[in-house]
């Protein structure tokens, strides 16, 4: 497979960064590279152009650097609370997971973070607070306080008003049943001891 050596215009994922010049294979360069203007050929011209992009590389990689920083002072005093299912004795149905937290990252704190950059060591299977790493930056890094919380908080108290009430009405009509089951022999018992006396 024919390879060919090209400057990189653009940051690519697992290629390399602006203005970086690699080796790869000619028909990528040609077919894709080339066309979306990630890259460009390795010329005299191109060679004095890099000049220029590795200190539009540069301004990049600081600014980025800067913002990093001030949102890791920002991240480390929020709280983030997700919201999940939970049995009547508090497992959860699923697993928090590093989409789950920069979801609702965005909907509650309006902060679009790459899910990436949220490190979870395993899944989040238990209520309570948690303390997330975020990697925003190969330099920065910073810790976010998760709380879990459940959607269902009443699951044990809608138990006994709502659900106890209509047993306990049909518990006490029952009763009422067993009452009055319970005065028919009696009143049977009376009357037993009328009808010998009239046998007699």
């Amino acid at each position: 497979m024919a390879k060919t050596e090209v400057i990189l215009t653009h940051n690519i994922v697992g290629l390399g960064g602006e203005s970086d010049q690699v080796k790869v294979a000619a028909g990528y360069a040609r077919n894709y590279l080339f066309p979306q203007g990630f890259a460009i050929p390795v010329t005299g011209a191109n060679k004095r152009r890099l000049e220029s992009l590795k200190q539009r590389r540069a301004e990049r990689e600081a600014h980025e650097f800067n913002t990093m920083s001030e949102l890791s002072k920002s991240v480390s005093k929020l709280i983030c609370v997700v919201k999940v299912k939970t049995g009547d004795d508090g497992k959860l149905f699923g697993t928090v997971t590093a989409g789950m937290i920069a979801d609702e990252l965005k909907h509650q704190f309006d902060i679009a973070l790459d899910k990436k950059k949220i490190h979870l060591e395993a899944p989040i299977k238990a209520l309570g607070e948690h303390a997330v790493e975020l990697r925003l930056h190969a330099e920065v890094k910073s810790t976010l306080k998760v709380r879990v919380e459940s959607t269902t908080p009443l699951a044990a108290p809608v138990e006994a008003p709502v659900e106890a009430k209509p047993h306990s009405e049909k518990r006490g009509k029952r009763v009422e049943k067993t009452e009055a089951a319970e005065a028919k022999p009696k009143a049977v018992k009376a009357e037993k001891p009328a009808k010998k006396a009239k046998a007699e």
